[in-house]
């Protein structure tokens, strides 16, 4: 039985990819969700794309810093170091005049990249070379993996046959080597998003050492790269092109759309993690494009991709085009569209193949290129390896690719301690929480109704917190006390468990102010207590559900909730940071009613909601107190243990700061109570308090059991 809402508060005071998106249920908080998702999607359109750029000097001037945000976002910021990539050549062979070579390197220590290199038999001089990135293509033969280049040699083929040198390089995730994409598609990492990490990242570095690798190879025209895949390898075309600028000219192949079809239309649910970068700079994706200008790019898609559908295509190519005709480039792109589905056809290939003989050999425009790619390897020869290494990283890379904060010592004086925290709430600020509302009004609370029933008054308020958003709050107290007369207001962020509680309590007498009545049997008992409470107390009880919880729910299956989840990362936010906003502009609503204004305010919340109250209340003034039930210990969800123990996803967080200095900041702010077991996870804020003189401001409670009958 859970614990009935309001009883740990007395206790606390007396002791002091699929392609197409699922269908849902047309529903009210399901139609919010939705307008939610457009409204934001247009918003990121407006303001970061590049249609609205008019001068060549305004991308120019600022092309490096999106350059960084970009390394930033795929978890390059700062760059690995280049440690000695280990080349190691395990056998090659001949077909029809082309040497196959099998190799691998590795990226960083441990972290292998499996490859075949294709290049003439017979080379008189260094060659202009293409990084032939690849799909998912899933090639097991007898139950070992070949990797996805198994599946990608008839491209490796026509390039050596025609004069180039072509490096196909595995993916971790259907490599020789198995690693993830789908971290957040299917295994409910979710911690990935707190750690900043997405698989994008690790391929675009699996790239840049591709690129210097490449770079040591005599038949290799360093000057000429280019750099081709299609589908997941499309992608990666755009992340190495954008990012490194030794590549020279680039075809990516079905790799790239807008926002309007990924988050509106629902492309997401078709593609795993490896597609998107941690869009902590709210971009629209046409940005990243735009950063292959000058250079010569050939977008290539065909006309019924259901995952990278034409009309997305066609608006970043028109978008980027501008661009191109501004820095007087415009015959540098290219758009080649083939009649067909999401798969590799012979036209899309031959327009890349026109391509990179214009742009990196300088041949005749008007050339026929009349001899398509045929596949004529047989797979298993082009295994590199016949056991995997045993210090292999690739399984659990995503634990260690993108580096944890490293968290200083406990502060032992106010002037460190404030410096330190002052760039903690820098970063919250900054990378973590970007995708809050920049424009919010003040808020206005509006009084909707009110009623009183067996000695208790309840008034029911709505306020907006970010459109299409109202909320609810409601206030009870003592019937005949004013709100000027209340000794404190406690307000309790409900999740889907405390909404349950809160309308079995009052929903037989309050029936007309809840919204939603989710049909559950009535609590006479617990309404008895809260009775006696307000009896003995001059307590007002605010509670609020932030989005997506009680009056807003959405429905749907598991897999649809976690597409949604999906969503919020692409708009650069996660359903929990904005839950945070939500509870910020619960307290400034509960502020701006009339009477309340100098209340003595306490927030008690339980699980994911005390997280989302803990980091609110670093941006609100004049709280009294915290008191978190069941706080889960970390964002961190490498960590052993209870499942119930990780934190929900706040993007970015584990790059700067975890849930025990969170609580620090907040224990020099106001009181924290945390009820929880784990004390010995609790030494950072309990530290930081000693240390400075505070040690009242911060202390940890047995977790409160409620007898069951």
């Amino acid at each position: 039985m859970r614990t009935p809402l309001l009883f740990c508060l007395l206790a606390s005071f007396a002791s002091a990819a699929s392609p197409y998106p699922e269908k849902t249920p047309d529903t009210v908080g399901n139609r919010l969700l939705d307008r939610y998702f457009a409204e934001q999607t247009r918003e990121i359109a407006m303001s970061n794309g590049v249609g609205h750029i008019e001068k060549a000097e305004d991308w120019t001037s600022k092309a490096p810093e999106y350059r960084r945000q970009l390394l930033e976002m795929l978890g390059l910021d700062p760059m690995p170091e280049k440690t000695d990539l280990k080349a190691t050549k395990t056998g090659e062979l001949k077909h029809e005049g082309v040497i196959v070579e099998k190799l691998h390197f590795q990226s960083m220590p441990g972290l292998y990249v499996t490859a075949n290199l294709y290049r003439p038999e017979k080379v008189e001089k260094p060659l202009p070379t293409i990084l032939y990135v690849c799909g998912h293509a899933n090639v097991v033969k007898d139950g070992v993996s070949l990797g996805n280049k198994a599946g990608y040699e008839h491209h490796g083929v026509w390039f050596a046959k025609h004069g180039y040198v072509c490096l196909i390089i595995d993916t971790v995730q259907l490599g020789e080597i198995r690693g993830e994409h789908h971290g957040t598609y299917s295994k409910n990492r979710w911690w990935w998003f707190s750690r900043g990490y997405t698989p994008a990242g690790l391929e675009a570095w699996s790239c840049i050492r591709a690129l210097d690798y490449l770079e040591t190879r005599p038949e290799v025209d360093k000057t000429r790269f280019g750099v081709t895949g299609r589908s997941g390898g499309g992608a990666y075309s755009w992340w190495i092109t954008a990012i490194d600028e030794r590549i020279k000219a680039s075809a990516p192949t079905a790799g790239v759309t807008d926002m309007q079809n990924q988050v509106i239309n629902g492309c997401v649910e078709g593609h795993c993690d490896c597609m998107f970068f941690v869009n902590t700079h709210r971009w629209d994706f046409e940005r990243m494009v735009a950063l292959a200008a000058p250079r010569p790019l050939l977008i290539v898609n065909t006309d019924k991709d259901s995952i990278f559908p034409i009309d997305g295509v066609f608006r970043i190519y028109q978008n980027v085009r501008k661009l191109y005709e501004l820095l007087g480039k415009e015959a540098h792109i290219g758009l080649q569209v083939a009649e067909g589905p999401h798969k590799d056809l012979q036209p899309l290939n031959m327009g890349a193949f026109h391509w990179f003989e214009r742009f990196l050999k300088n041949a005749d425009p008007m050339a026929v290129i009349d001899e398509g790619a045929k596949k004529s390897i047989e797979q298993t020869s082009l295994r590199v390896f016949t056991e995997l290494p045993k210090d292999e990283l690739n399984t659990k890379i995503d634990e260690t690719f993108v580096p944890l904060a490293q968290i200083p010592a406990p502060a032992t004086n106010e002037t460190d301690w404030k410096k330190q925290s002052d760039a903690w709430m820098k970063a919250l600020k900054e990378k973590v929480f970007a995708g809050w509302p920049q424009d919010a009004k003040a808020a206005n609370p509006n009084k909707e109704s009110q009623a009183d029933r067996d000695g208790i008054h309840m008034t029911a308020y709505d306020f907006e917190s970010q459109s299409p958003y109202r909320l609810r709050i409601y206030i009870a107290h003592r019937e005949g006390l004013r709100l000027q007369d209340l000794e404190l207001i406690a307000l309790n962020v409900l999740d889907e468990a405390g909404w349950d509680e809160f309308c079995a309590a009052y929903h037989s007498r309050f029936g007309k102010l809840i919204e939603v009545f989710p049909g559950l049997q009535d609590d006479e008992a617990a309404f008895a207590q809260e009775k006696k409470m307000f009896e003995t107390f001059k307590w007002g009880m605010a509670y609020v559900c932030p989005r997506g919880v009680g009056p807003t729910a959405w429905s749907g299956s598991p897999k649809a909730q976690t597409q949604r989840l999906r969503r919020f990362y692409l708009l650069g936010q996660t359903l929990d940071g904005m839950r945070v906003w939500d509870i910020r502009r619960a307290l400034q609503t509960i502020r701006a009613i009339p009477g309340c204004e100098e209340t003595p305010l306490w927030i008690q919340a339980h699980r994911d909601m005390a997280v989302d109250s803990l980091y609110a209340s670093l941006f609100e003034d004049n709280i009294k107190r915290l008191d978190l039930h069941d706080l889960p210990l970390t964002h961190n969800g490498t960590v052993a243990g209870d499942p119930q123990a990780v934190a929900p996803a706040m993007l970015n967080v584990l790059k700067h700061l975890d849930l025990p200095q969170a609580a620090a900041m907040a224990a020099i702010r106001t009181r924290v109570v945390i009820y929880s077991d784990k004390k010995e996870a609790w030494d950072y804020p309990a530290t930081i308090t000693k240390n400075l003189g505070k040690e009242k401001q911060f202390q940890l409670r047995e977790p409160v059991k409620v007898e069951t009958k």
